[in-house]
């Protein structure tokens, strides 16, 4: 049956009137028939006719009823309410053959037909409601109960009522038919009375029924009256005997009206009613045979009716014990198979139970309160290696070792205060073939449990987990390729030595040229000789000296209770045994080291909250100068070097805001065509007036912009400056085309979206594409060659020039030449300045301009002071050149008034 709220408190509220106004009208007709207001006849017709209605009117209510069900709920109804009607068609049968004659309708009639049929019709409904689960030889015994219980009643009243009474004339089929309708009425009832505790524990309320039950309760005391009003021939029409047949109707409607509820209400019935409804058959048997022997032993004989009354119990009671026997043997079998089931389940589980304590990686063992192990699981001996025979019956701390007993003997008692208590514990216990063997142990307090009465001993081997919990502490702590303490492990010694004293020395140690065996060797090589470097400084220290690697090429060394002079003489060993060169195969690497030294008694005491870091980033700054004065020395830390550093980080703030406020500003250098001596072009070079520090040198201020990553933004307002600058002097001039040569850091050209940059800076400031040069150094292009290649290849896509500045002092081949989309080589301003001096340099300067006419590139020599230089030069065939010989790098209006006026002789300004 599907449950739903269709009746909520609006419903309720309908019922409840409807319950009133049921109410108000039988209080009106109970007065009216009783008291026979109006006579006789106006009583009895009053009688009769609220029969046929209020009889109309449950039937109606049932079937409405029916319509909120669905299955067998809703033809359980429909079957009631057509039984309700049937009694109802015989009602209006009595009326219609009243009325015209006037008198009583002989018994048995036709009207006796819809009185009678309401009986199985009922009893049929209610069998088909559904109720909780419930056999259908449970169903049928519920109705042989009925079916007792009604005939007991009948035959303690014939005996008692009765049988006195009656005359032999009067038995005929009438009687006897009046006789059946109290009878159907006990059976109907004793069913609802079964039912209800059933439908009670199923659904929320079963009011329903209750009224139901409550109606034919009324039939019954209307027919048991009619029965013997007419056996002594008293009995009348609208007489008071009438009003159970309407009032039963009556709790009819108002049990099918009442709304159904929307939650179940899951309630077991009580031990009691259920004994109750067990034994009510057999006491209303029991009473009914008592009274029958009693009037047996009373009159000396025994009627027919008694005795076919008691045939009909006992073969009711035959029937309830068949039916009983094959429930019980159908509850015997599922029993059986449950048994059966659970017994498989349990020895599946003890299987399971058994298999995995067998096969568990724990040892699991028992100890009672005594100490003794009473079990003691088989993985003792893949685990341990000793068989569990050995420890069963014996004190299992007498087994073990006596710092292991020990321990478990103080857990044990910790645990032996709270039932179900746990106790882990580390302990290391000894393997058969004598390895020690690190073990976790779990103890269970499981005294009070009466299936294990002991403690229960969890033990499992964590030898792996103790190796990896020391290897990942050692990956965390040491350099994975040297196997050197890393910088974390470094500054934590450093940090408790400390702690101890202050004299001890930190080394920082940095190779020169390290990225040069990585780049043409490739990594392999330069990790083979970090390695070699890593042997040879352990070589050089102390036992008790500490060497660590911190990435890259970088190294440290902590010296204890050594003077500064130690110090250095180890630092010079290290030096010393780092120039023997490092063989790499069938190479020979010379590798060369800086080294700065901190001497931890120069930390002040505001230095000594953080001195390992203190300590060490005094070496680094130390590293760095010796690095600055060249390499491969060593340099202690002094005072005046935090200053320089302090200086260069107020430079690089002051760098920043100069590039946020735009107080940085361009120079530009022109370039001259050596054919007709005009000004092509100019090199964009940036300046920094300071408002303190007056003009800054670029080589002050741009490695730190390189180091910082200022350049990049730097960089870029470079080339939109450049560019708008040369598009109005272009528009100023007449349109007379300008080259502008911009200069590329490394830093600018490692950015992945630097092409794109590029190309957004032409479109905004309108510059053409052709008369843009960037200038990049051979380093640039020789440091990851193929994605320099790249990059190469996407800017020269743009339509722009490729330039290659300083050309001659790197190490770039004629194949690099060959493979790079490179326009213009720019010679440096070192050969020039030594043409006419050295043959030597001439002729290299000479071959590098041919070398660019033959690779189809135009040349540009830089750094031009002298007339005899630029004469060289035009005999070589250079094609451009720049230098103070022109015009040393000028603010935009003297440039732009330079190119404008079209100067084709040497113009000379100040800087």
């Amino acid at each position: 049956m599907t449950l739903n709220n269709a009746a909520g408190p609006p419903g309720l509220r309908r019922w409840l009137r409807l319950c009133i106004a049921v109410a108000s009208v039988l209080a009106v007709l109970t007065v009216l028939i009783g008291a026979e207001v109006g006579g006789a006849a106006s009583a009895e017709n009053l009688s009769s006719w609220a029969q046929a209605v209020f009889s109309a009117a449950a039937g109606g209510v049932c079937l409405w009823r029916s319509r909120f069900y669905t299955g067998r709920a809703r033809w359980g109804w429909v079957v009631i309410g057509a039984g309700v009607l049937s009694w109802s068609a015989g009602q209006v049968y009595a009326l219609v053959e009243y009325f015209p004659h006037a008198g009583d309708l002989p018994v048995p009639s036709w009207a006796d037909a819809g009185y009678v049929s309401m009986l199985p019709l009922v009893a049929l409904g209610l069998l088909m409601l559904p109720s909780a689960a419930q056999p259908l030889a449970g169903r049928v015994r519920s109705v042989l109960d009925g079916l007792l219980v009604a005939a007991s009643v009948v035959l303690i009243g014939w005996v008692v009522v009765v049988a006195p009474r009656i005359q032999p004339s009067d038995q005929g089929a009438g009687f006897y038919l009046t006789l059946l309708y109290p009878l159907g009425d006990i059976v109907i009832a004793t069913m609802i009375g079964y039912m209800l505790p059933q439908r009670r524990a199923l659904y929320r309320c079963s009011a329903d029924l209750m009224f139901f039950g409550l109606g034919v309760a009324g039939f019954a005391v209307s027919d048991i009256g009619y029965a013997y009003l007419g056996m002594i021939h008293e009995y009348q029409a609208g007489s008071a005997i009438d009003l159970g047949w309407i009032i039963g109707f009556g709790l009819i409607i108002i049990g099918a009206a009442r709304p159904r509820d929307a939650r179940p209400l899951k309630s077991e019935i009580s031990p009691r009613m259920r004994a109750s409804g067990v034994l009510l058959p057999y006491v209303a048997v029991v009473g009914a045979l008592a009274t029958s022997v009693t009037f047996h032993i009373t009159h000396g004989h025994i009627t027919s009716f008694v005795i076919w009354s008691r045939s009909v119990m006992i073969l009711l009671l035959i029937g309830r014990q068949v039916l009983t026997l094959l429930e019980n043997r159908e509850l015997t079998r599922n029993l059986e198979a449950r048994v059966e089931d659970r017994t498989a389940k349990l020895h599946a589980r003890e299987q399971r139970f058994d298999a995995l304590i067998r096969h568990s990686s724990d040892v699991v063992t028992v100890i009672d309160a005594d100490g003794r192990v009473t079990f003691q699981s088989e993985s003792m001996q893949r685990v341990f290696g000793y068989p569990a025979e050995v420890f069963v019956g014996r004190r299992y701390t007498d087994l073990v070792a006596t710092e292991v007993a020990m321990r478990l003997a103080q857990a044990m008692r910790q645990v032996a205060v709270q039932p179900y208590a746990t106790a882990t514990l580390e302990v290391v216990h000894t393997h058969q073939d004598g390895r020690k063997c690190p073990s976790e142990v779990i103890i269970t307090n499981l005294v009070d449990d009466p299936h294990v009465a002991g403690f229960v001993l969890n033990t499992r081997d964590i030898s792996e987990r103790k190796e990896l919990q020391e290897q990942l502490v050692h990956e965390a702590y040491h350099d994975p390729l040297t196997q050197l303490a890393n910088r974390p492990l470094f500054l934590d010694r450093t940090a408790t030595a400390l702690k101890r004293t202050t004299d001890l020395t930190v080394l920082h140690l940095d190779l020169d040229g390290f990225k040069r065996v990585n780049d043409s060797l490739g990594h392999l090589a330069g990790d083979q000789l970090l390695v070699q470097i890593a042997d040879r400084i352990k070589g050089c220290v102390r036992a008790d000296d500490m060497v660590a690697r911190f990435g890259a090429d970088e190294f440290a060394v902590l010296i204890e209770a050594a003077s500064n002079d130690e110090a250095e003489t180890v630092a010079r060993r290290i030096l010393d045994d780092l120039d023997k060169p490092v063989e790499l195969g069938a190479r020979h690497i010379h590798v060369r080291a800086s080294i700065g030294l901190a001497v931890a008694t120069l930390l002040d005491e505001s230095e000594l909250a953080d001195g390992a870091e203190q300590l060490l980033r005094h070496a680094d700054l130390a590293m760095h100068h010796a690095k600055a004065a060249g390499g491969g020395v060593f340099t202690s830390y002094r005072g005046q070097m935090r200053e320089g550093l302090v200086e260069r980080l107020e430079l690089e703030n002051d760098l920043r805001a100069a590039l946020e406020n735009r107080e940085l500003r361009l120079h530009y250098q022109p370039t001259v065509d050596l054919d007709t001596n005009q000004v092509v072009g100019f090199e964009a070079l940036v300046r920094w007036p300071h408002p303190t520090r007056g003009m800054i040198n670029p080589m002050d201020f741009i490695p730190i912009a390189e180091a910082t990553g200022l350049i990049v933004p730097l960089g870029r307002w470079v080339l939109e400056e450049a560019c708008r600058q040369s598009v109005e002097w272009t528009a100023a001039a007449g349109g007379r085309p300008l080259k502008m040569s911009v200069n590329v850091s490394v830093r600018q050209f490692d950015q992945p979206d630097f092409a794109e940059t590029v190309a957004a800076v032409l479109v905004e400031t309108g510059m053409p594409a052709d008369r843009l040069c960037l200038e990049m150094t051979e380093s640039v292009l020789m440091t990851d060659t193929e994605a320099n290649l790249e990059q190469l290849v996407r800017l020269k896509a743009l339509g722009l020039t490729l330039a290659i500045d300083d050309f001659g002092t790197g190490y770039s081949s004629l194949a690099y030449l060959r493979r790079f989309p490179v326009d213009t080589l720019k010679i440096d301003r070192s050969f020039v300045e030594r043409l006419g001096v050295l043959a030597g340099d001439t002729a290299l300067t000479d071959t590098i301009v041919r070398l660019g006419k033959s690779l189809g590139m135009a040349t540009v020599a830089e750094g031009i002071e002298e007339f005899g230089q630029l004469a060289a030069l035009r005999e070589m065939g250079c094609g451009f050149a720049q230098g103070y010989y022109f015009s040393r790098p000028v603010p935009p209006d003297e440039a732009g008034r330079l190119f404008i006026e079209g100067a084709d002789t040497p113009v000379r300004t100040s800087a």
